[in-house]
Parts: C-alpha cells; structure tokens; sequence
C-alpha cells in the first residue's frame, strides 16, 4: 500500500457536482493499493498515521499528532499511485490492484482509522471520477510506503 498525506487546512471530494466529504483541519489521504498488500499493511499504516507527528506545539515545533490536535481526516482512492512511467510517455496500471482485493482494503483502512480516531472519517467513491480540493497547510506532504517498513 501506498499514501500521500497531506496536513491541509480543509479539504473535500466533490462527486458529479455534490460534495460527498468534507474536513477542517488535518490530513488529505491518497491511498493506492497493490495486488500483494494486505489487512496486515494497512493496519501498519493506520498506526503510522495515527502517530504521525506533523503538527505544531506550542513552541512551533511540529511534535503533535492528528488526536492532539483534534485533527480529521479524509481518505481518496487513487490507483494513479502505483503508475509505471519506465516505458514510454503512456503509464502502465499494472500493479495497482483489481477491485476485488483494493476495495476490501481501502474500505478496512477506513473503517480501522475511524476506529482508532474514536471519529468519523469522511471519503470518496471508489473509482468515481472525484474532484478533490484542498489547502495544503505548511505545505506537509509525506509519502509512506508498505513495501518500505525497515
């Protein structure tokens, strides 16, 4: 699995002109998935995102996580993650995984974030053409990838 977070100020996903999700302040994630990654992967990267330490203390430091800051957070399908641009000007899909293995995981990574929140955590539609605005804040982006644990 692999995700882009965003530390945004707001952010939202808008689907066939109604807004499907919206949030304040915290994280906009874009979540690709693979054909080998598994509930064990995501579960890795809840733990990860949950502890991340991106957000200022009172100092300015960033040394505080989603929860401290009562942070929310908003998660987008995008296989787009895994393309393959070594051959040619066209990219290849080839290892983002088919729906049958990436919807369970997604809608898992989701439901456990929630969990682990003790709060809601808005979304888009799983391949649903979204438009995703938002307003990076920092500008914080971080890229996390299961494959790169060690």
């Amino acid at each position: 699995m692999r995700i882009v977070i965003q530390r945004v100020s707001s952010a939202s996903v808008t689907i066939g002109g109604n807004v499907k999700s919206a949030i304040g302040k915290g994280y906009l994630i874009l979540m690709g998935v693979e054909e080998s990654d598994s509930e064990s992967d995501a579960e890795w990267l809840v733990k990860k995102v949950v502890g991340l330490r991106v957000f200022d203390d009172e100092n300015g430091v960033m040394n505080l996580n989603i929860g401290q800051v009562g942070g929310e957070i908003l998660v987008v399908s995008q296989f787009t993650l895994f393309a393959s641009t070594k051959k040619g000007n066209r990219p290849s899909w080839l290892r983002a995984a088919r729906h049958e293995i990436s919807v369970p995981l997604y809608e898992f990574f989701c439901r456990r974030l929630k969990e682990e929140m003790g709060r809601k955590v808005g979304t888009g539609e799983f391949g649903a053409d979204m438009k995703v605005l938002l307003v990076n804040d920092g500008p914080v982006t971080i890229c996390i990838d299961t494959k790169n644990k060690e």
